[in-house]
């Protein structure tokens, strides 16, 4: 045997060993977690619907070291494992881990999460076992045997429908609803040998639309690189398109060489023909195959556009398109139509042309992978895409939560919550927002916002009150403006939440441990009508395309089954045109059965459900309804009718996908000076003892306090995701940034450690951290309106050693307490992304002109308090607020534009130059001859509460000024409160009146 030979065999038996050697250590399984500490691991953690939902972990020490959960779920509730970086499971077959049951015989899931970002934003892919056994037992369940969770994903997951394996962030164990008990838990793993892995084929598009006599380019791509040649078949398969004369049919192959790079895309053409015929759109499958392959999750699809139909000419009217529409659809079209999913929860994306689906939405969070201006667009495009494929190629309409500007995008303009603008009183500024907000969720693609929420919060214990503009009906229906600022602009809004959610009792919600939230209104029907349905009659006079029936309920019926409010008022007596769309999973919180929660909604008066996850079952279940006879079929025409008319008016038939070239100006310096504007406006300055503001520019300023430096908190709730969340969490400008854009020397210290000498002036910035919905309401797992410790210790050291502001920073009025050593307050709201806002007006920039939208209390103990009570003794009246403008020139203003304009203008500018007269005023501006000054507004507020030129900017301005003099002599709040009502009311000379009184 040569030596040439005996090194060959050599090299063979040393790769053959090394090949075994790589098997076996792939065959060894993998621990993930052992919990063989004496703590808990990091990354995992307990979770539930509430605090009493979420199971008690702890480590078991008796024998070895286990994991021990002690839980007792309400609704859902488990643990998670969430690993620091992704792992590569590939080379294993399967995950296993040791359970010590009771013989419960329930069964429990586990998920495991699949790449993205990071175990907050993976896919989730789950499966289960039955606790049969009162003792240890080992579960393996194989890759293969994972199925994509249907009912839940997270935001900024992938949506592919594949496990990959490659970055797996963990896993989760969601233990059963409605029970209680104690589970064991040890040895996580990965196992086994992976069998060989086929490579996944991919399409460059799911959906080829075409007109007649076009052609498609079909790319095909490899999603890795092949070990070996990859041969490629493919061929047009049978659709609803007719081969031979509505198309060429094709059929060849695509070869990939070993080595391909992974992404290498080949293509074929599909060539349509054409007739003279108006038609439906007709589709032609692409069918592809080859050893050592996977297809694409879904199959694509070749489209000829629906072409030469009536409701395809925008030159009819949209009333005639409707019709036309609607005499073409199936049952399940139009049923198709009344179903909104959210986007996560689609099994598989074909799911939007198989089920024939109306709408997708983003609930909070739920954001593309690539959480941009650009990811959104591709996202909702490709969405949109799928809706092509369908018979009529009706489009979706696509629905999100920009409550406060796109505030589920990173990087996009986030203003004040609607708290802070009812603080400006401008409604043509709250109308800027809406426009603003419209322009940057178009560029993304998206057509629908759900909002305004123009619900009139009436209790400051309530989670959900910085979402409302005010307490007061009149001020919330001022700021409906917004409606315009979104429609007008291209994007459908939503007035919500119909009705009465913000008069909720306290104690009376049923929902998880909420106290107030999804509750009860028990109040009288004339409180129902004067207070909570007002703004939504201001909506519907402007056109508001979309309605959102509340969580809670009026007296005993859940408002997603109230047939008086929503049909009878909603659409009868107020003769709303738009379409009313659930909440989300609302519909389930009806007493009954799912078929009794489906015909109930549906036969009350909604016309499109947010399912949100079990689209399946609700189109079955509706289906079944109709054909039963409990849902009549004229109900489904009138509702479908309704979302199709908005489509239509909405351009979507012609132009169903982003406008990209908004896309630059999403988060833009234009668009970020209007909310910086926003949040200057909304600064409510409450106390300035010795005329401590505005601060010089030249002040050594020492910062503290918790939300001096916090995005995250001072954006709040609904931001990027649901719940808020605190830190650097998208782009924007601190507090702290702000004011050393203003200050010569800032010391920043959040806990007040620093030392103190040397400085001016202190600033302590507090307030609440962020929260939405029920997670904010008073009382739920501790939840108070007093400061917190650090900040209530930061107050009282700095404000005890220099002058002081204090800026609270919260969705709501808080306890201060003692305020005897603190020169300045101010109410900073939820401010947005725009903390320079928060500075502008604390340096002089721009003057303090923000009034209280909420009656700020003493204690705690008086809530509920709102304007108008009879026993009104709040801590700061609503309407409250100083001014640092002179008021002499704000009335000049006013006066020289009246003297502009028509007869009645003129006689009130005539009465203001009495009021202007200078031996009114002292020489530094106040007002020296109130009785003169005050009769003077009187006559001019009664001038221009008659004429119709002008504006609520001028009349709030000849009202201020009465305000002034009202709060300088510091009697009855509770006149002044009233004032501000008749204000926002439009009754000018009322408002004066009662401030004159309250003067004197």
């Amino acid at each position: 045997m040569t030596p040439r030979r005996i090194g060959a065999l050599s090299a063979i038996t040393l790769l053959l060993s090394a090949c075994l050697a790589t098997a076996a250590q792939a065959a060894a399984p993998l621990t993930v977690t052992d919990f063989e500490s004496d703590t808990l691991p990091p990354g995992v953690v307990a979770w539930g619907n509430d605090g009493a939902s979420t199971p008690t972990l702890s480590i078991e020490t008796d024998t070895s070291r286990v994991l021990k959960t002690v839980y007792n779920v309400s609704q859902w509730g488990g643990w998670s494992h969430d690993l620091p970086a992704g792992q590569d499971w590939t080379p294993y077959e399967g995950f296993a881990f040791s359970v010590k049951g009771t013989g419960s015989g329930q069964k429990i899931f586990f998920e495991i999460k699949d790449g993205g970002g990071g175990p907050g934003s993976s896919e989730l892919f789950e499966s289960s076992f039955t606790d049969t056994e009162a003792g240890w037992r080992r579960v393996e369940v194989k890759f293969a045997d994972f199925v994509r969770r249907g009912d839940y994903q997270p935001g900024g997951a992938p949506t592919d429908g594949q496990l990959d394996l490659e970055t797996m962030w963990g896993y989760s164990m969601r233990l059963p609803s409605a029970s209680s008990g104690t589970l064991l838990w040890d040895d996580v793993q990965v196992y086994g040998t992976a069998p060989p892995r086929p490579v996944r084929l991919t399409t460059t598009a799911p959906v080829y639309p075409v007109k007649e006599k076009g052609s498609a380019q079909v790319g095909v791509a490899v999603s890795a690189v092949p070990p070996a040649d990859l041969t490629v078949h493919y061929k047009t398969g049978s659709g609803t398109a007719t081969a031979g004369s509505d198309y060429t049919p094709a059929e060849g192959t695509l070869t990939f060489p070993a080595g391909t790079p992974a992404g290498t895309v080949k293509t074929f053409t599909v060539t349509t023909k054409g007739d003279s015929d108006a038609e439906v759109a007709e589709t032609i499958p692409i069918v592809l195959s080859g050893e050592g392959v996977t297809p694409p999750a879904d199959d694509a699809v070749v489209v000829i556009d629906a072409h030469g139909l009536p409701y395809l000419d925008a030159r009819k009217p949209v009333k005639q398109r409707v019709a036309d529409l609607m005499a073409r659809m199936t049952p399940a079209e139009k049923i198709g139509q009344m179903t909104q999913a959210e986007r996560g929860a689609l099994a598989k994306q074909d799911d939007i042309a198989t089920y024939l689906l109306g709408s997708l939405l983003s609930g909070g969070g739920s954001a593309p992978a690539a959480n941009t201006p650009k990811g959104w667009a591709d996202m909702v495009d490709g969405y949109q895409l799928r809706a092509q494929q369908t018979r009529l190629q009706i489009p979706l309409i696509y629905g999100v939560d920009a409550v406060h500007g796109h505030n589920n995008v990173i990087g996009a303009t986030i203003f004040p919550h609607n708290v802070g603008l009812g603080a400006t009183r401008d409604p043509s500024l709250v109308e800027r927002t809406g426009k603003i907000t419209a322009r940057e969720v178009k560029a993304t693609g998206i057509p629908w916002n759900f909002a305004p929420c123009l619900c009139v919060s009436r209790d400051d214990r309530w989670g959900r009150a910085y979402e409302s503009f005010s307490e007061d009906p009149a001020l919330v229906s001022r700021m409906a403006s917004i409606v315009d600022g979104l429609q007008k602009n291209g994007v459908l809004a939503t007035a919500k939440h119909y009705v009465a959610d913000g008069g909720t009792a306290f104690g009376s919600s049923t929902t998880g441990d909420y106290t107030i939230d999804q509750g009860v209104f028990t109040g009288s029907r004339a409180e129902l009508e004067a207070i909570h349905l007002a703004p939504f009659v201001e909506a519907v006079r402007r056109g508001v395309g979309t309605v959102m029936p509340s969580f809670s309920s009026v007296g005993d019926t859940k408002m997603h089954a109230h047939r008086e409010l929503i049909t009878d008022v909603l659409k009868g007596r107020l003769d709303f045109k738009g379409f009313v769309i659930s909440d989300w999973q609302a519909i389930d919180q009806i007493p009954g059965d799912y078929p009794s929660d489906v015909r109930t909604s549906i036969n009350a008066g909604l016309d499109m459900i947010m399912v949100p996850y079990a689209y399946v079952s609700f189109v079955d279940t509706l289906t079944a309804e109709v054909a039963a006879g409990r849902v009549a079929q004229s109900r489904i025409d009138d509702a479908v009718s309704r979302i199709l008319t908005q489509k239509f008016e909405l351009g979507l038939f012609e132009r169903p996908y982003a406008d990209r070239s908004g896309l630059p100006d999403v988060g833009s310096a234009e668009h970020r000076q209007v909310a910086r504007a926003a949040a200057a406006r909304s600064q409510v300055l409450l106390k300035n003892d010795g005329g401590l503001l505005p601060l010089p520019s030249s002040a050594k300023v020492y910062l503290a306090g918790s939300n001096a430096d916090d995005l995250g908190n001072q954006a709040g709730g609904w931001t990027i995701s649901w719940q808020g969340s605190s830190g650097p969490i998208t782009e924007g400008t601190t507090i702290l940034q702000g004011i050393r854009g203003r200050a010569a020397s800032v010391t920043h210290s959040a806990d007040a450690s620093a030392p103190l000498a040397g400085h001016d002036v202190g600033v302590v910035v507090v307030g609440e951290t962020p929260y939405a919905e029920g997670f904010g309401d008073v009382g739920r797992q501790g939840r108070t309106l007093d400061l917190s410790a650090a900040d209530r210790a930061a107050v009282d050291k700095v404000c005890g050693a220099l002058r002081c502001v204090v800026l609270v920073v919260s969705g709501r009025p808080l306890s201060l307490g003692d305020l005897s050593g603190v020169e300045a307050v101010v109410a900073s709201w939820l401010p947005g992304t725009e903390g320079a806002g928060v500075s502008d007006p604390l340096f002089g920039a721009v003057p303090y002109t923000g009034r209280l939208p909420f009656s700020w209390f003493r204690t705690a103990g008086q809530l509920p308090l709102n304007v108008g009570d009879a026993a009104y003794d709040p801590l700061f009246p609503y309407g409250w607020g100083l001014r640092t403008d002179p008021a002499r020139p704000r009335l000049k203003a006013v006066r020289d534009q009246l003297a502009k304009g028509d007869g009645t203008s003129r006689a009130a500018a005539a009465a203001l130059s009495v009021a202007l007269a200078s031996r009114n005023w002292t020489a530094d501006g106040s007002v020296r001859d109130t009785r003169v000054v005050l009769t003077s507004l009187g006559v001019a507020a009664a001038l221009l509460e008659r004429s119709r030129s002008d504006t609520f900017a001028q009349d709030d301005a000849v009202v201020s000024v009465a305000r002034d003099v009202a709060q300088a002599a510091g009697r009855r709040p509770d006149l002044q409160a009233a004032a501000d009502h008749e204000l926002a009311a439009g009754n000018l000379r009322k408002a004066v009146d009662l401030l004159t009184q309250s003067a004197r």
